[in-house]
């Protein structure tokens, strides 16, 4: 992959997760840490490129910024 081609972690306040994690989250629309809400973690686990450590990541910058992930 071409540095061009790579994702900064940084836009929409995702905290530092593998470039994998961040095309999962960007080819579901998904760019900023707030619109996580809308999700379960069990969903995003479940997306080609995420992993357990990159929801628990975004478990933890969630939960820093007084967000968490849908429960229901």
């Amino acid at each position: 992959m071409a540095d061009s081609d790579r994702i900064d972690h940084r836009e929409g306040g995702f905290p530092n997760i593998g470039q994998p994690a961040l095309r999962a989250l960007k080819g579901v629309g998904v760019t900023s840490l707030a619109q996580l809400t809308a999700w379960r973690a069990v969903d995003l686990d479940a997306l080609h490129g995420m992993g357990p450590k990159g929801v628990r990541l975004l478990a933890e910058a969630l939960a820093q910024a007084g967000l968490s992930f849908r429960v229901t």
